[in-house]
């Protein structure tokens, strides 16, 4: 679950981040957790399950049988294995000294997603798994999905005093489509179809840094 601060009444824009494939650049948390199982081609015909119609919670399902045997060791090295845009420390401080507010909103195990607070985000929320070593099994409700993240960045609005005119939204897929289209300035990051024609602004690269300047001075 996430936790919100209190309202500053400094807080002039909200800037919701997803993370596969935005901030971590052509991967996700499930195949960084995969590789580090020897999974990798099982998790890969598990996300083109995904890509064809797999629900959200029936993937977390599957993915949960193939992660039986995971161990916290194995998820940090994952987190540390990934491969990060660089500069997402700098952009959450800067973010940040300007009185603004930051988040991460995925669809990724809660266990992965929440390692980002330690970078300097406000707030992360993802999907509500087990703890590792798992004991327990899939809760559905808890697995987020694409309108999730809407609901879930109306609640961090309202938390924080933010109107949603006044966030930034940085996506790369189809899960980030519909929040896309409730948030007026939007960034594109490495993004694949799904996002043609809905982003204020597009990014190719390798540095938050870079998509972070489309839209830093905007609101000035």
């Amino acid at each position: 679950m996430f936790h919100v601060k209190p309202r500053d009444p400094r807080t002039r824009r909200l800037h919701l981040f997803d993370l596969d494939g935005t901030l971590i650049r052509g991967s996700a948390a499930a195949v960084e957790i995969s590789r580090q199982l020897g999974l990798v081609d099982e998790i890969a015909a598990l996300e083109q399950g995904f890509l064809r119609g797999l629900t959200p919670d029936e993937f977390a399902v599957r993915a949960r049988e193939l992660w039986s045997e995971l161990t916290p060791e194995q998820v940090a090295a994952a987190f540390e294995g990934a491969p990060w845009l660089m500069g997402i420390r700098e952009v959450w401080a800067d973010i940040r000294a300007r009185g603004e507010r930051c988040a991460v909103i995925s669809l990724s195990p809660d266990f992965f997603v929440e390692r980002l607070l330690d970078w300097g985000v406000d707030t992360t929320h993802g999907s509500l798994w087990p703890a590792v070593p798992f004991t327990e099994p899939i809760h559905r409700p808890g697995i987020l999905t694409a309108r999730a993240k809407v609901r879930i960045a109306r609640e961090l609005c309202a938390g924080y005093g933010v109107d949603p005119a006044d966030c930034v939204a940085y996506g790369d897929s189809m899960s980030d489509a519909e929040l896309f289209a409730i948030v007026p300035e939007t960034v594109a990051v490495n993004a694949d179809h799904h996002l043609a024609g809905l982003s204020s602004h597009s990014y190719s690269g390798g540095d938050l840094r870079e998509a972070y300047a489309l839209v830093r001075n905007s609101a000035a």
